[in-house]
């Protein structure tokens, strides 16, 4: 599938290397597990940092049950698997790395100096080789160390996030470019599409009009009859992915995702991993560390979560993330004689767009696109896009004074680009891999939409003017038509080297205290605080951050655990 070129992406082509490495992660993490929150520590704007509330986040998800590592030695049935040999071709300028002829094995060109292959894997490595529709086929692109096989010191795999974000467009777009030079001179920076995502036999659920219509349907039902709307909105998104994707739907966990980052670590030559993985990406690269603690090498985990958490916490606790970071706004915002929401503070302005997205909820407004009025839902979209990243405030700010007087086209461009839909009307398929992979890898949230309604107040609690919405997006995997297979567990991956965990102190999309809670069960965690707003911390300004993670990379000097930049 070809990556759509949204006016995201090509900010990211556009910016400075810093910026588009920013850039790239902000969009890829867009969505991570499903939205929402409400922490025990309520919706302080300042998380505690200090060691003893890393020892209470660390304790919060001891009742999970331990995750056992994997054993060291490969199974004979899948030596086939871990002694393939990838054949690299040039990628085109598109960017498909899992598409077109294979080409010859060993170096060959690519477009910008990248290289493109497939990687075989199984369907389910239960089952290995059942039969001739058990394996599948995993984009993977690379650009080889600028330094040379002297300097070199190995492969770093990324991840951006998501889950549904693509580690090719990432590597492509970013980090094959906008990483470091040092970085870029010492590793080969690889990105693979995990299994779902992108170019990697991907997840579909909806056409494109179809999506449209889904990303209207309103999420916050005043009535029986909105919530009857909702629900069938969902079931019929779940009955899509199941006709449209087959049996592949039930083999897209995070567990699975990280054997296959294992079997290209093997293909590639490497005896250790090296990793990068924002968002999501943490997540996945956090169970690798618990299966494969032996072959793990320099981890560093940006934006980081919570493996022990129940998909209820998750989305309780995202939603309390979101209205920090929405504080941060408002507070930004209310210092301005321009802002559209009032300069009565914090809690005016949130009384404020909460009165905007009731009004729009009546009342649809106009935008550039006569078929696409911005509706209630299209508008909080396009809010929460813009508190992934302080950048884009102003943005925000000219979006909502537009909506105020009847504009709608710069919130839904918002919202757009949050849902991954180009200027032609064509959707990528985060949003299909997004809930594919979250309803797999933990039991529901909610099963019902009595459900829901027992936990409104819990979500309001955490967020009056996100709450009610986020509390029913949750409700997302309650009619998913395959039983998950995974559940919350505590990682120790005792044995592995130093994994560096980040955390951003106004991380919307992923809490701090989820950054504070991994490193409490990692054994050999270094925590990595940023104090500042937005989702993850490397390459976004600050050099602390920057200089911490290098060091690491590059001379294998992991941060001393605890350390705090700004």
């Amino acid at each position: 599938m070809q990556a759509t070129d949204t006016d995201a992406r090509r900010m990211i082509r556009r910016a400075s290397p810093a910026g588009r490495a920013a850039a790239a992660v902000a969009v890829a993490a867009l969505l991570l597990p499903v939205l929402a929150g409400c922490s025990d520590e309520g919706s302080s704007t300042e998380p505690r940092t200090d060691a003893s509330a890393r020892g209470a986040s660390a304790s919060a998800g001891a009742s999970a049950p331990a995750l056992k590592p994997l054993p060291a030695k490969v199974p004979e049935e899948l030596k086939p698997y871990y002694g393939q040999k990838l054949k690299w071709r040039s990628c085109d300028s598109e960017g498909s790395g899992g598409s077109g002829d294979a080409g010859s094995s060993g170096d060959a060109g690519g477009s910008g100096g990248f290289q493109c292959a497939e990687l075989r894997v199984p369907l389910d490595y239960a089952h290995p080789g059942a039969d001739d529709d058990s394996d599948l086929g995993l984009a993977v692109t690379r650009k080889k160390a600028e330094g040379g096989k002297k300097a070199r010191i190995g492969s770093l795999q990324v991840n951006p996030g998501g889950p549904g974000g693509s580690a090719v467009d990432y590597v492509e777009q970013a980090a094959g470019l906008a990483y470091p030079p040092e970085v870029r001179k010492r590793y080969d920076m690889v990105g693979m599409d995990p299994r779902g995502v992108a170019r990697s036999e991907p997840i579909e659920c909806l056409s494109d009009r179809q999506m449209d219509a889904f990303t209207r349907t309103d999420q916050t039902p005043d009535s029986g009859a909105e919530t009857r709307r909702l629900s069938s909105a969902y079931e019929r998104f779940a009955k899509g992915c199941e006709e449209r994707t087959g049996k592949r739907l039930g083999h897209v966990s995070t567990t699975e995702a990280a054997r296959d980052m294992d079997v290209l670590r093997a293909v590639l030559g490497d005896k250790k991993l090296h990793y990068f993985g924002a968002s999501y990406g943490t997540y996945l690269g956090a169970y690798y560390a618990g299966l494969f603690p032996q072959r793990s090498g320099r981890l560093v985990l940006d934006g980081a979560m919570d493996p022990t958490l129940s998909s209820l916490r998750v989305n309780r606790e995202q939603t309390a993330g979101f209205d920090t970071a929405f504080r941060a706004f408002a507070r930004d915002c209310a210092g301005r004689d321009d802002c559209p929401l009032g300069t009565g503070g914090v809690k005016a302005a949130g009384r404020e767009l909460s009165a905007l997205f009731k009004k729009i909820d009546a009342d649809p407004v106009p935008t550039d696109d006569s078929s696409r009025d911005l509706t209630e839902s299209l508008a909080t979209t396009g809010v929460i896009r813009a508190m992934y990243d302080e950048a884009s405030w102003p943005t925000l700010r000219e979006a909502l004074a537009a909506a105020k007087k009847g504009e709608g086209a710069p919130l839904l461009a918002l919202s757009d680009d949050y849902y991954e839909r180009g200027a032609d009307g064509k959707y990528t398929n985060i949003m299909f891999a997004n809930p594919a992979v979250n309803c797999v890898d933990l039991p529901p949230a909610f099963s019902s939409s009595a459900d829901v309604e027992k936990s409104l107040p819990s979500f309001e609690k955490a967020s009056p003017v996100f709450g009610r919405g986020f509390a029913w997006a949750a409700f997302n995997c309650g009619s998913w038509p395959v039983k998950p297979t995974g559940s919350p567990h505590h990682i120790k991956a005792e044995g592995a080297a130093p994994i560096v965990v980040v955390g951003t102190t106004r991380d919307p999309a992923t809490p701090y205290r989820w950054a504070r809670g991994l490193a409490g069960q990692l054994d050999s965690a270094r925590l990595l605080t940023y104090e500042g707003d937005g989702h993850t911390a490397y390459q976004r300004g600050s050099k602390c951050v920057d200089e911490a993670i290098d060091a690491y990379l590059l001379d294998n000097r992991p941060p001393k655990d605890g350390t705090t930049c700004s």
